[in-house]
């Protein structure tokens, strides 16, 4: 089968596969590892695949159309997202027009909300390939019949058909993705070292916070590691194919939960001598194992990327990040630093319950530890979480309509409102806390110092720019609209949706 898949673009900068899907605010993008290693199952399995990265390389909709046209698909698959959805639906509906391909939709929204994007995608979307799609995809391009594909809800019709869900796979079974389809250079990011790739540890977390789409909709509570040696493997693939990359991130949610697994990862990496020739850097919680922090050190570790969260221990209980504190994630920075990890922290702003007091405590928290960057967000109730369900029964949402989740710069936009603490407080409190962080004279200077080659100047420079952009851009109220094809037929959809969102 001639399979396409599609990463849409919806405006200039617009991070489609992150864990908050909007134009981030330093202007970072993510690779489509999931994707990529979906397309490598199939390409084992002998199918003919086109990928068309429009949203990292800003490609115009009607260009990528172009491409995917020419391809001819027999089948369409695009990873949707809430902001995004309706421009989604409309791209699909041209491509499905001019090559008569059929129409496969996959991710968190539609895995959440599968009823609703039938609904506003009425004939255009016929299947919906829920949670993990990897071997749904397999199937339904093998010709598998529809009645008998697991984790797949699809249109016959006259009705739509929920088919039961899928078993967690086994991890190890997944081929290494497939970025021969990529060039890593599309994809920057200011604290990265440039290029570089990510590599997927595991599936699964073995936390309930309720934020958190990825555990609630996709991969499930528990942590499903890849063998060690496996993931060493994966390094020196990635090396193979594109030899230019100068570090790996291991994009894993939790990758430092299981000891063990961490320990056999270092040691192997060490063994083989993959730290002499790249770096790697990681995702972390405050409540790790300190004890394995001078093993990934010597392992070629770099810089931890650390969800701090909050800054009191009030607004952790309420988003349930269990296990952690204010005292231990300072214990944690302290020690970090002092073997020479770069951090870069994670800091969000909303949590039920959150007054400006207490987002205060927050960004005086941030400034207090031992970071070399930091991200402040609002925290985004996605449809299908414990936290959107809580905050809709308590009209705490700002708006349920989709094509209001993001401002009309595609920026990430605070959705929950709160009788103590408006939306708009909240993205006020953001920009306060990153500025008051990244315009101390410490900061700065620390920032300079720590230049040490043409890639940290680099990486710096785009670091600098983002930073300069996004507050311009907030001053200016300058905006990029949608190119008038793809308006006009995201309206006639919009006009046409009559279900309640």
């Amino acid at each position: 089968m001639r399979v396409c898949f599609l990463n849409p673009s919806y405006g200039d900068d617009f991070v489609r596969v992150a864990r908050w899907s909007a134009k981030s605010r330093g202007r970072v993008q993510r690779h489509p590892e999931f994707l990529l290693t979906t397309a490598q199952v199939l390409l084992n399995q002998g199918h003919h695949v086109e990928f068309v990265e429009a949203a990292a390389r800003n490609m115009a909709p009607e260009a990528a159309m172009d491409v995917v046209c020419n391809f001819k698909p027999e089948l369409l698959l695009i990873h949707a997202t809430t902001p995004s959805i309706y421009s989604d639906i409309a791209q699909a509906k041209t491509i499905k027009e001019r090559s008569g391909c059929k129409v496969a939709f996959v991710g968190q929204h539609v895995t959440a909300e599968p009823d609703n994007t039938f609904a506003i995608g009425r004939g255009v979307v016929e299947y919906i390939l829920r949670r993990e799609y990897d071997f749904t995809l397999r199937d339904l391009a093998n010709g598998m019949e529809c009645n008998k594909i697991l984790g797949m809800s699809w249109d016959e019709g006259q009705r739509i058909i929920h088919n039961p869900d899928r078993p967690a796979m086994d991890v190890n079974e997944l081929p290494f993705p497939a970025w021969q389809l990529i060039q890593p250079e599309w994809y920057p990011d200011g604290g990265k070292k440039f290029p570089f790739l990510t590599l997927i540890t595991g599936r699964g977390c073995n936390n309930a916070c309720t934020f958190c789409r990825d555990p609630q909709l996709m991969y499930g509570y528990r942590l499903r590691n890849r063998d060690a040696l496996k993931v060493v493997d994966e390094m020196e693939y990635d090396l193979k194919v594109h030899p230019q990359i100068r570090e790996i991130m291991f994009e894993t949610d939790t990758f430092a939960a299981d000891k063990k697994h961490v320990t056999q990862v270092c040691n192997e990496i060490i063994h083989r001598g993959i730290h002499k020739k790249i770096s790697w850097s990681c995702n972390m919680r405050v409540n790790t194992d300190l004890e394995l922090l001078p093993l990934m050190r010597k392992s070629g570790c770099r810089m931890l990327m650390t969800g701090f969260e909050f800054g009191t221990d009030e607004q952790l209980r309420a988003i349930r990040k269990g296990g952690v504190s204010i005292q231990m994630a300072s214990g944690y920075a302290k020690r970090a630093h002092d073997l020479g990890f770069t951090i870069h922290g994670c800091f969000m702003i909303g949590a039920p319950g959150e007054t400006r007091e207490s987002a205060r405590k927050t960004i005086d928290f941030a400034k207090s530890l031992p970071l070399d960057t930091i991200q402040i967000t609002g925290v985004a109730a996605y449809p299908g979480t414990t936290l959107y369900q809580w905050a809709k029964e308590n009209n705490y949402l700002l708006t349920q309509n989709w094509s209001e989740w993001l401002t009309s710069q595609k920026e990430q936009r605070t959705l929950l409102n709160y009788p103590q603490l408006s939306s708009k407080e909240i993205d006020e409190l953001i920009d306060t806390g990153l500025k008051e962080f990244y315009l101390r004279p410490k900061q700065m200077w620390q920032m300079l110092i720590s230049i040490r080659s043409v890639g940290d100047l680099l990486r710096k420079f785009h670091g600098f720019k983002a930073f300069v952009q996004y507050f311009s851009q907030k001053l200016t109220g300058k905006l990029k609209s949608q190119p008038a094809g793809v308006n006009r037929i995201m309206a006639t959809i919009t006009q046409n949706d009559s279900v309640s969102l």
